[in-house]
């Protein structure tokens, strides 16, 4: 067996331990520590990025952090030059050069993807009606969350169905599905970008529903896209009100292509279970640690401290551990994560405004 199948059966096993939720600090490191070390010695770019942190003078008490731009340039991975089994792109980027996360192994992407949507999107039940607002993953292929929301219908979905495609978002086929769990009594989760809920909105004129109790929406990418902005607040406003679900059942999910994991918004699973602080904030699984940096130090700021949002994922084994995003954020006081929108000068990026672009095409 390979370092690299023994750093990946420890990080399942990891998995596997954690899968409710909890966290072994210690056991992060460790593992985090030689996952970094692994990268170093066996990707150039590693080798790269720790060289100038050493010459900086930086502390090497924690991998190296690869910014995400770093990844339209280059191939981030300990594998490079072995045939990828997915790769997926950053989309919506205004730069000419897409993030690129070639992945030759699939695995622990699933298994992430899994435990997490069970523990913050799905904690109080096995299966339900989908409705996704995120194109199928044979018209989007490089998108990671076409993808997930491809194996969401292998591993918690009754029935799935696709209101969003090439052709644009279809909102009498969303129509009809929210009014299909009407008069069903069935709950529904709606998986979509922010953006494709905008465009739903625009759509849907005065037309209301009620989804039955129990209903949820997940909503991913950012509130700034090409056609306009539309905070946070006010577009979950619009959903309560549109689709009739409790705000608590609306959650953000925040993933990005350079990662194999994601985070929630912990309301869902304070609603339901009561096991999470109350409040808007993102949550981690055990494999999965957020931080906030100083942008000019990326020295670890406090809990309140508004600074760039860094991501160590254990389940990047292959390809970057710990991610520099270009987001900015603060931690709360419960160890959660507060998105507080992108850096000033950072590339506009990511699903909601390709999503936005693409809906932005239909004719009225």
């Amino acid at each position: 067996m390979t370092e690299l199948e023994t750093m990946r059966d420890e990080v399942r096993a990891l998995m596997s331990r954690l899968h409710d939720g909890g966290r072994d600090e210690r056991a992060f490191d460790a593992l985090a520590s030689r996952i970094g070390a692994m990268q170093v010695a066996r990707c150039d770019v590693h080798a790269r990025l720790a060289a100038r942190a050493t010459r900086d003078g930086a502390a090497r008490s924690e991998p190296v952090a690869v910014p995400t731009d770093v990844f339209r340039y280059a191939d981030v991975s300990v594998l490079s030059g072995t045939p990828p089994l997915r790769t997926f792109r950053t989309s919506g980027t205004t730069s000419e050069a897409q993030g690129r996360h070639a992945l030759r192994d699939l695995s622990l992407y699933e298994i992430s993807a899994r435990h997490a949507a069970k523990h913050f999107l799905f904690p109080d039940t096995d299966a339900m009606d989908l409705v996704s607002l995120v194109p199928d993953e044979r018209v989007s292929p490089h998108s990671s969350l076409s993808y997930m929301v491809a194996r969401f219908a292998d591993w918690f979905c009754r029935d799935l169905r696709y209101v969003v495609g090439a052709g644009g978002l279809d909102h009498e086929a969303l129509a009809a599905a929210c009014e299909r769990a009407e008069s069903r009594a069935c709950p529904v989760a709606l998986l979509a970008t922010s953006f494709a809920l905008v465009h739903a909105e625009d759509a849907l004129g005065d037309r209301r529903f009620r989804l039955p109790s129990g209903s949820r929406v997940m909503q991913t990418g950012g509130f700034k896209g090409r056609s306009r902005e539309v905070s946070a607040e006010a577009l979950r406003a619009a959903i309560v009100a549109r689709y009739g679900v409790a705000d608590a059942f609306v959650i953000g999910e925040y993933g990005m292509t350079e990662l194999s994991s994601q985070l929630y918004e912990t309301t869902l699973r304070h609603a339901t279970i009561g096991d999470a602080p109350a409040g808007r904030a993102y949550g981690a699984m055990g494999w999965v640690r957020a931080t906030v940096r100083d942008p000019e130090t990326l020295a670890p700021r406090p809990a309140g401290e508004r600074g760039l949002v860094r991501i160590d994922d254990l389940a990047n084994v292959e390809t970057a551990v710990a991610v520099l995003t270009s987001d900015l954020g603060t931690m709360d006081a419960h160890g959660r994560l507060v998105l507080h929108g992108r850096a000033t000068g950072a590339d506009a990026r990511g699903c909601s405004i390709a999503a936005d672009a693409l809906l932005s095409r239909e004719t009225p």
